[in-house]
């Protein structure tokens, strides 16, 4: 299957996410958005062209544009908020958690220049840790879409799906390869069927997964990588159903190893059938400044620590 899989350009996710809420605007006239001064980084441009009454510039007040967003929906508004993901949750944290999750506002979180692929912004910018903290809210769904495509199709989704949404993509352009497929909230997407380790991954991950598969396949591992782009609720049949197929898994993310996807595939594994599990993520660190290409290799987020890590747990059965 992973032979069958077809590149069909590159563009960053973020920009998917532009393209998809002006699509589901002009279908849906109760979509919103807001932004926190940054609206060309999250392009906007074309929604406020064709949309500019539904559009609200609440400035450099992030906490702010969650109230605004809250109180939106008391009059059936579907907010989008955007707003890089370090200031979509670990500035407003408190905000969302008690403005917008504890009332099952219908707010859809949107966060680009997630995770080290923002690269040279730095540290202070890469937030590691916004999918452990958003998928331990109460209610909070939370999706990592891995491609242009797929983050336009979110984000169309997200605003026919009821309750807050947490939506994560990111700033570098990446190859496209889900152009064509179906999206479902909450339902993994299957690359490839195999028996001898599954790997499971997400957002810019997930085309690293990709790469690493077809390697392994080549070198006669038969291998199962599945894209978990729902955090929250997680497919959790998918996952057991792999992992007890293949007895041994890999969780990549670009993300904190702690608290991220591999820990909620621990989780799933724990309660319905243990296997050994590597993880593939940032190791309890902060990022630093340095190109998405760089700062991938120095923290062990590419293809290759892919393989090695599905090789090392192979072992581990």
């Amino acid at each position: 299957m992973l032979a069958d899989i077809q590149v069909t350009g590159k563009k960053d996710t973020r920009s998917g996410f532009g393209d998809g809420i002006v699509e589901i605007a002009r279908k849906n006239a109760e979509v919103v958005a807001l932004t926190a001064d940054l609206a060309g980084s999250l392009k906007l441009q074309q929604f406020i062209k064709e949309f500019p009454d539904r559009f609200f510039q609440c400035g450099i007040g992030e906490a702010n544009m969650m109230g605004i967003a809250a109180g939106l929906t008391i009059g059936g508004k579907i907010p989008y908020t955007t707003t890089f993901a370090n200031f979509s949750t670990g500035r407003v944290y408190d905000q969302i958690r008690q403005s917008i999750a504890y009332s099952g506002k219908n707010v859809k979180i949107c966060a680009s220049h997630a995770g080290l692929t923002l690269g040279e912004d730095g540290a202070t910018h890469q937030i590691l840790e916004d999918i452990g903290l958003m998928k331990m809210l109460p209610g909070m769904t939370v999706i990592v879409p891995c491609d242009y495509a797929q983050t336009k199709a979110a984000t169309m989704a997200i605003a026919d799906f009821e309750g807050p949404v947490y939506l994560r993509f990111g700033r570098p352009v990446w190859p496209i390869f889900t152009s064509g497929l179906p999206f479902e909230i909450g339902k993994a997407q299957l690359f490839s069927e195999g028996k001898d380790v599954s790997i499971f991954a997400c957002g810019h991950l997930v085309w690293k997964a990709i790469e690493a598969g077809k390697i392994l396949q080549e070198k006669g591992v038969s291998v199962e990588i599945i894209n978990i782009h729902t955090i929250k609720p997680i497919d959790a049949e998918a996952v057991s159903k792999s992992i007890s197929k293949t007895k041994c898994a890999v969780a990549a993310e670009e993300h904190n190893i702690i608290g991220g996807l591999g820990d909620s595939i621990a989780q799933i594994a724990a309660k319905n059938f243990p296997v050994p599990i590597e993880y593939v993520g940032t190791n309890d660190t902060f990022g630093e400044s340095g190109t998405p290409d760089q700062l991938l290799e120095k923290y062990g987020l590419t293809a290759d620590h892919i393989i090695a890590a599905a090789e090392k747990v192979m072992k581990r059965k």
